[in-house]
């Protein structure tokens, strides 16, 4: 899966960071249906995640940021697990974490599967299949969809 990722980012267009801010503007990740915005981290939890969560070929697709292909190799993908220092901020109604520099918004609930505290006691990852998701090592099917803040 890993090999399939990094082809398929090769193989998508890259964006300016003006047009990657238009669309996040704009929320483009909403256009066909996606998780609102909430006031707090913990409203972020879904107890029925299949009906909640959105893949990006639900939302009609990703147009956010990409991470350059060199960078991506080395921080990025399964190989690459990490945790939160602490829990998300909420920005624009949505969870916010940072990674190897970057900024996230995580645009998914988080399954209520997941322990309380999943995002500093689990090994996360993230990777790429025509858009940025964040997994959890012990819940790997259960991705979430996330999108670089610009």
């Amino acid at each position: 899966m890993q090999q399939r990722s990094i082809l398929s980012q090769t193989q998508q267009p890259q964006r300016s960071r003006q047009q990657a801010q238009s669309w996040q503007q704009q929320r483009g990740w909403l256009k066909q249906g996606g998780w609102q915005g909430h006031d707090n981290f913990q409203q972020d939890s879904s107890r029925n995640w299949n009906s909640d969560h959105r893949t990006w070929s639900q939302r009609g697709g990703y147009g956010g940021y990409y991470i350059p292909q060199t960078s991506f190799n080395l921080y990025f993908g399964r190989q690459h697990f990490f945790r939160f220092r602490t829990a998300p901020v909420m920005y624009l109604g949505y969870p916010r974490f940072e990674y190897q520099g970057t900024s996230f918004l995580l645009l998914d609930p988080w399954p209520a599967n997941w322990s309380q505290d999943w995002y500093s006691a689990d090994d996360l990852y993230i990777d790429y299949d025509d858009g940025y998701y964040l997994y959890n090592s012990d819940y790997p099917q259960q991705r979430l969809a996330i999108t670089i803040l610009v």
